[in-house]
């Protein structure tokens, strides 16, 4: 019999259980999404299960089961089962897809913490830091940041400068797989029931943290590149795994984009510390580019805020605008189709 609990099982989950149809039938989590079927862990064990025909063609891409997920499902064997409805979902990981269409892509949900993985070699991106930090936020998810390789030669002052900014968002860990210690500390960070997951580019050493963190190989991991001497990607799906007496681990495959899906592009300026000064420009709705008076321009000229933070922050923005603006579009264009419908059943109804 396997504790849910330890997976993240709570009381509220249990409500909204009983307020499905289906709550007489077995419940669990999602820990592996596959093209065709999911892995769900249960009371009961291990089962893979398919969607109903109503769940796969009846939801939206976005709307269906991701790592995470908290689903309802009918057992049809020891091991096999069919989904048949998902818990509301929870503190989601999403990003844009891409495309024109502003459409998002869910990629864990009921996470508590989202580990953004560097490592402090050339893979170094601090402007990739801010844009995984941003979504983070927004869903209410707590950021934490770990630098990773850090066994490695870097320029300990050069990294505390660059990251300045954020710190005061995140908690910031420097590891290495190599030194125990620093693994430790990570692993005092992640409380039992909470769900942690991992997202960075590839090559930064995701799924060999998770493997250190657990203190057993659970997840695939390449050899050092002899040409490179960085590690080689090789997580090609989200997937949850169990710590010792702690929490919940999922990794990601590493991602080159990551595109902002922001509901409230404001906000990014509390997020990158501009919003102070922000508060003393001249005009309650100066937009920080040419307006006279703007004490985010002051800042920026007289070497206070950083220019390159500025400058980030301009075009997390603009992508952030272009997605909620795209978002309301598309949720009109939603809205009529759907008023549309109704009209032509109301007048099949009436002949």
């Amino acid at each position: 019999m396997i504790n849910l609990y330890t997976y993240g099982w709570n009381d509220q989950l249990e409500r909204l259980k009983q307020g499905s149809v289906y709550k007489g039938l077995s419940h669990g989590r999602i820990s592996i999404v596959h093209r065709t079927c999911y892995e769900v862990v249960s009371e009961n064990g291990l089962f893979q299960c398919e969607l109903t025909g109503n769940m796969m063609f009846g939801k939206s891409a976005f709307e269906l089961p991701c790592t995470g997920d908290w689903v309802i499902f009918q057992p049809l064997d020891e091991a096999k089962g069919v989904i048949v409805d998902r818990l509301h979902r929870e503190r989601i990981l999403y990003r844009k897809k891409s495309g024109r269409v502003a459409n998002k892509q869910a990629i864990a949900s009921y996470i508590d913490k989202a580990f953004i993985v560097q490592s402090l070699d050339d893979n170094f991106n601090i402007r990739r830091v801010e844009r995984f930090m941003a979504q983070i936020l927004d869903e209410e998810i707590t950021p934490v940041l770990v630098l990773n390789k850090a066994d490695l030669s870097f320029d300990r002052q050069k990294v505390d400068e660059a990251i300045r900014h954020l710190a005061c968002q995140m908690a910031v860990f420097f590891t290495s797989i190599h030194r125990p210690e620093t693994i430790q500390q990570l692993k005092q960070s992640i409380q039992e029931g909470e769900t942690a997951v991992f997202v960075g580019s590839s090559g930064v050493g995701k799924s060999s943290l998770i493997n250190a963190l657990c203190e057993k190989s659970r997840l695939l991991t390449s050899d050092i590149s002899a040409s490179t001497g960085k590690g080689r990607h090789t997580s090609t799906r989200r997937e949850m795994v169990l710590m010792n007496g702690s929490g919940v681990l999922i990794d990601t495959p590493g991602v080159r984009e990551f595109g902002l899906a922001l509901d409230e592009p404001d906000s990014l300026a509390e997020m990158l510390e501009i919003s102070d000064y922000a508060m003393s420009c001249r005009f309650s709705d100066c937009t920080h580019t040419n307006e006279p008076g703007c004490a985010v321009l002051e800042a920026v000229n007289s070497g206070v805020l950083g220019r390159d933070v500025y400058e980030s922050f301009l075009k997390l923005r603009r992508e952030a605008w272009h997605f909620s603006t795209s978002e309301h579009e598309k949720r009109k264009r939603d809205k009529s189709f759907s008023k549309l419908v109704d009209e032509v059943k109301r007048h099949k109804s009436q002949n």
